[in-house]
């Protein structure tokens, strides 16, 4: 099944027609045209908000990802979990906000990896409380960080940013994760395989082919938490 065959299967599940697309995300009739007719697919803001509107995760829309099931979403934007902005020490939090730190100088490499790593807290994203419980995030074990490379590509384009749940290192397969990977860290969708082995995929097939390793191979990879949420300036 394409792509455009699954933007039409939730259509009609939703009972949705292709002038509703273009009223609820806000993209162009000839845009919306060309994603049902398979000419094109969305990318970027238009993925993300097509996204929301058929209630269905941007893996399994692009590339029929079973893992990930079209109804509720584990991660998504900030429409979907609630809004962000950066904000400084002075400005005060509401009763339902809390802190989450920046990571300005840290880039989870969507690429091939980045050994040099610097932290630095800059400034920091507020999100509010009943957003990450419904998640099941610890602000205590939740961060932000940059993304940099095209390798998870159209849905993290470089210079995206993620959120991660440095409590949740269990591989749930077709989910994306923060890993060390012998000292190189990124961001990828991760896939157990028989032996204890792990299957590392981005979403830019083409220029990044599977990475599988074996269970004495894993060792060398080390999980640093689920991603949860991310958001994508275009």
């Amino acid at each position: 099944m394409s792509a455009s065959e699954r933007i039409k299967q939730r259509m009609q599940a939703l009972d949705l027609k292709a002038v509703h697309i273009v009223k609820l995300t806000g993209a162009s009739k000839g845009s919306v045209s060309q994603w049902v007719n398979g000419a094109s697919k969305p990318s970027g803001r238009n993925l993300i908000a097509l996204c929301k509107v058929l209630q269905c995760q941007p893996d399994w829309l692009l590339f029929g990802d079973e893992s990930a099931p079209s109804g509720q979403s584990e991660h998504g934007n900030a429409s979907w979990l609630g809004e962000m902005e950066p904000w400084h020490s002075q400005t005060a939090l509401s009763p339902d906000e809390v802190e989450l730190p920046f990571f300005t100088e840290v880039a989870l490499s969507a690429g091939h990896g980045m050994v040099e790593v610097r932290e630095n807290h800059g400034p920091k994203l507020r999100f509010a409380r009943s957003t990450l419980k419904r998640q099941g995030v610890d602000p205590g074990h939740a961060a932000c960080v940059k993304v940099s490379g095209n390798s998870m590509e159209p849905v993290l384009p470089d210079g995206a940013t993620v959120g991660v749940d440095t409590a949740s290192t269990t591989v749930t397969d077709g989910k994306m994760f923060a890993i060390d990977h012998d000292g190189m860290l990124r961001v990828k969708t991760l896939y157990r395989v028989p032996g204890g082995g792990l299957r590392i995929r981005s979403f830019n097939h083409e220029e990044y082919p599977d990475e599988t390793y074996s269970g004495d191979e894993v060792q060398q990879i080390r999980i640093i938490g689920k991603v949860f949420w991310y958001s994508v300036l275009v």
